[in-house]
């Protein structure tokens, strides 16, 4: 079998491997650490998939768009934000995991909004970013959220 001295070289190696990816895995590149102390977030989306359910049968269609979404007083540690809205307040949570920056609305009348923003950089210094719409109404009204909705685009964040 093993020796003493062999079983505790073997110990301290695994302990250092261990140590040694737990020290990796907590730093955080610089986009991470843009994301973990963002206090203001400005998001433009030039695409969106539009997605509905013919005779039961889920369909999505995709087109250029302008959409821009902003969040202030952005606090990640109390996990709290304000969106810049035309469309009243919601209940906004913030979320940072690792590479990903979450803001979550909830409304009242039912709708989910998400915006997640990646630490990968996108163009001019701004981030990739996916801005998503949970919503569903009988009646489509042009100009309103009326299908499930995903825009893809990019955020600076400040």
């Amino acid at each position: 079998m093993y020796s003493q001295a062999q079983r505790r070289l073997t110990c301290l190696t695994a302990v250092l491997l261990v140590t040694t990816a737990i020290a990796a895995h907590a730093q955080r590149s610089p986009l991470q650490q843009s994301l973990s102390t963002a206090k203001s977030v400005s998001c433009s989306f030039s695409l969106v998939g539009t997605g509905t359910w013919n005779k039961g049968t889920p369909a999505m269609t995709s087109a250029p768009v302008k959409l821009n979404v902003a969040f202030i007083n952005v606090n990640v540690d109390e996990g709290t934000a304000d969106a810049q809205s035309t469309f009243g307040e919601s209940f906004i949570v913030v979320r940072q995991t690792s590479d990903y920056l979450h803001f979550m609305q909830m409304y009242g009348s039912g709708p989910l909004h998400t915006t997640t923003i990646l630490a990968r950089e996108a163009t001019n210094g701004r981030l990739m970013a996916v801005h998503t719409r949970h919503e569903y109404t009988d009646v489509a009204i042009p100009g309103f959220t009326s299908r499930p909705e995903m825009y893809l685009g990019e955020c600076e964040v400040k």
